[in-house]
This record gives C-alpha cells, sequence and structure tokens, in this order.
C-alpha cells in the first residue's frame, strides 16, 4: 500500500503540477524533475496493487540484464518475453546498451565481490552510462545508476537512479524489479535487503496514458495491502537464479490499465 502511495502521489503531482513538453518520441508528455520512493525492504515490497504489474515479466528482464548480462533479444524471448522487441536491432541486440555493459566490464561480479570482501566500502557503484558506447546503444539505459551500501546492522541499501521514467509503464517495473534485485544480491551476500530509493530525474507522464491513470488513481482508497517477495533460500549463487526462484505471495491487485509503449 506504501507502494500505491508514493507512486500516486507522484503520479498527481506531475498531473497538477507538470508542464506539457514534447520528446524524441513524438507523443507529448507531462513532466516533473527529481521524483524521489523510498522503501524499506524489510517491511514491504514496493510492487503496485492498484493495478496489475507483470512480476514474472519483470523479474526476467533484471535478469537477462544483471545476471546474464545480455544484450540479445533473443536470449530474452526464450523465456516468451517480447518487452524490447521494438528495439531490437537487425542483429538481434539492442547494441552495447545495458547487459552488455555489465559484461564488458565485470560490473556485477565487482560488486559481489566489494560486498563479501569489503563491505564497508564507499565504492560499490554500477553504471551503465557509457559515453563512448551511448552511439551505438538502440536506447540510451533509462534506469542506468545503481549504488549500493551496507549498513552496521547487516541491511543492504540500494539507491536507484533513473534518467527518465515513464510513470504509466516504465517505472512501476523498474521499482518492484529493482527492488527484487536488492533482496536477490542480498541473500547471495549474507545480508538482508534494507532500503530501496529511487530516485527518477525527469519523470513524465504521456498524454495517452492519463486516463488511464487517472482511473488508477480513482482506486487508491482500495489499495491492498503489498505482498511478500519469496526467494528459494537454496539459491547461494547470483547466478543460480531462475525466474521460478522468484515468487509473490499474496499479490493481491485491481485490473490490469493498458497503456501503448511510447518508441
Amino acid at each position: 500500500m506504501n507502494a500505491d502511495k508514493q507512486y500516486l502521489g507522484i503520479v498527481k503531482n506531475i498531473l497538477e503540477n507538470g508542464s506539457l513538453g514534447n520528446n524524441r518520441t513524438g507523443m507529448s508528455a507531462y513532466k516533473l524533475p527529481h521524483q524521489i520512493m523510498q522503501f524499506d525492504l524489510e517491511k514491504e515490497f514496493p510492487i503496485l496493487t492498484t493495478k496489475f504489474v507483470a512480476f514474472k515479466t519483470s523479474i526476467k528482464e533484471i535478469l537477462w540484464i544483471w545476471q546474464k548480462q545480455s544484450n540479445d533479444v533473443r536470449e530474452l524471448q526464450k523465456w516468451n518475453c517480447h518487452i524490447w522487441d521494438e528495439w531490437m536491432l537487425n542483429d538481434g541486440t539492442i547494441g552495447k546498451a545495458y547487459g552488455y555493459q555489465l559484461k564488458e566490464y565485470k560490473q556485477v561480479d565487482t560488486l559481489l565481490d566489494l560486498l563479501k570482501n569489503n563491505p564497508e566500502s564507499r565504492r560499490m557503484v554500477v553504471d551503465l552510462w557509457n559515453v563512448k558506447d551511448l552511439p551505438e546503444m538502440a536506447l540510451y539505459p533509462c534506469a542506468f545508476l545503481t549504488m549500493w551500501d551496507v549498513a552496521s546492522d547487516g541491511r543492504l541499501n540500494c539507491m536507484l537512479v533513473q534518467r527518465s521514467g515513464d510513470m504509466g509503464l516504465g517505472v512501476p517495473f523498474n521499482m518492484a524489479q529493482y527492488a527484487a534485485l536488492t533482496h536477490m544480491i542480498a541473500q547471495v551476500s549474507g545480508l538482508k535487503a534494507g532500503l530501496f530509493t529511487h530516485v527518477i530525474n525527469n519523470a513524465h507522464i504521456y498524454q495517452n496514458h492519463v486516463e488511464a491513470l487517472k482511473v488508477q488513481l480513482a482506486r487508491l482508497d482500495e489499495a491492498y495491502e503489498a505482498p511478500k517477495i519469496v526467494l528459494n533460500k537454496d539459491v547461494k549463487n547470483f547466478y543460480d537464479f531462475k525466474p521460478e526462484d522468484i515468487v509473490l505471495e499474496n499479490y493481491k491487485h485491481h485490473g490490469k490499465l493498458p497503456m501503448a509503449v511510447s518508441v
């Protein structure tokens, strides 16, 4: 329920106070800068209940990027996941974007090693924004930066920085999948999931999403309690997680709210 309140608070703020402008997609959008949500993952798993969020699809995407470290859309399609099809290049990839940057510079391995051997480090940063490779990316990374911190009580905190946030479609995915990622990395590092902070530099609502989001806003008073995320406790290595190892228990939600993708 806290997830719905924070998320819909931003949606309401954009609709009431955002400025309408053009962007590269051709679909005008209302936008506000510097929107922030923060969740204590020990108390709540942040997934929306005022509409259905395809949690399993979001998990497949985050594993494709962080675990498979792949830029090959065909690998994602093997999981019957087609959310990247619109950006697939002729070679079947998204160029040097997302998973490519993790694999090329061994960023996930470096993070896992620091969490194990130097948890007090203040240098646990995973960055997908590689200026040199931007021209060879099918899409510049939106959720491009994570910064990690281990608290003295053994809690793993994660801050996600997102340069551009499509509030209707993208952000509900991102908030759930990076919270789940924090749980996964905490488990294999012998830690507990702590704070998840989601910073959105440009939070926007496309004009053709406004009516659906007004419907969702009207559901806030009927939001459900947050579900519980359950990981397969036998998984001790991050690279061993499978989509079926990450499940939600008691995910109650309102109906779907279809929205068109602005490519």
